[in-house]
């Protein structure tokens, strides 16, 4: 299905968003993100019955950052950051509370907030030749996305500082050596592989969006917070259909048929 700048696509129980503007290897513009509002409503809409999605992006890019045409205009003194609050922020929160585990298949570059986009992931893929860049220092303005927030938990103060301060690129084989990504495939393999993984997630539990938001609440919990709310979870997870189906697959010896329910 078209969106505005993105394209939705959804097949055995999951859904591929792809940014949708190649001529600017996927730069966002207010536009794109306006079609992928559209695009998540139509995607988490429950009678579609989605149960993983893949973020990636057409042509050679996945995401190179925002689109800066009709930005040069110096006369005027813009708010740079009233576009995150009203467009950019709304996105990300609801990649973030997605219902169902995501995979984001990094077919190219990922610089500046394609890369905030690209770490969203609960599984980052890559293509080999593809490569992240904390670009905001080249056009003068701080790193944002998220990405300050999720570099020092990701790979730690020193490297995340030294990405945005010397904007310089990180190729997708040292990504994986810093444990900032998943898996790195051949650039022809990445979808196959991504539509594998994706399709092993579709056909799990409830409980793997219940998994993906305790991971995700973890990084700002106490210990003890963590411990109520794993046993919250587990009290939710446990009246479950699927819970009920994996026991008695156990018991039989034999895979479970889990319904996402």
């Amino acid at each position: 299905m078209e969106f505005t700048r993105c394209t939705v696509e959804i097949s055995e129980k999951i859904a591929t968003l792809t940014l949708n503007h190649p001529e600017v290897m996927n730069a966002v513009s207010m536009e794109m993100l306006d079609g992928l509002s559209d695009a998540m409503d139509y995607i988490e809409d429950p009678a579609n019955g989605v149960r993983a999605m893949i973020l990636t992006g057409t042509g050679r890019g996945f995401c190179t950052g925002a689109n800066l045409q009709g930005r040069a205009d110096s006369s005027k003194a813009p708010d740079a950051g009233s576009a995150l609050e009203t467009h950019y922020h709304p996105f990300l929160r609801r990649l973030r509370n997605l219902p169902f585990p995501l995979i984001t298949a990094v077919n190219g570059p990922a610089a500046g907030v394609g890369m905030s986009f690209a770490l969203m992931g609960d599984m980052v893929l890559c293509a080999q030749s593809s490569y992240f860049l904390q670009a905001f220092r080249r056009i003068g303005l701080v790193p944002d996305g998220g990405s300050t927030w999720l570099l020092p938990r990701l790979v730690g103060k020193a490297r995340a500082m030294e990405l945005a301060l010397l904007g310089e690129k990180l190729p997708a084989e040292t990504a994986l050596e810093w444990g900032l990504v998943n898996r790195v495939f051949a650039d022809d393999q990445l979808m196959a592989e991504a539509n594998t993984i994706a399709k092993s997630l579709a056909d799990g539990p409830y409980s793997l969006g219940l998994i993906r938001q305790l991971f995700l609440e973890s990084t700002d919990n106490t210990y003890e917070e963590q411990l109520n709310m794993e046993r919250q979870l587990q009290r939710d997870a446990g009246r479950s259909d699927d819970f009920k189906e994996g026991v008695k697959a156990f018991l039989g010896k034999r895979p479970a048929e889990f319904k996402g329910k």
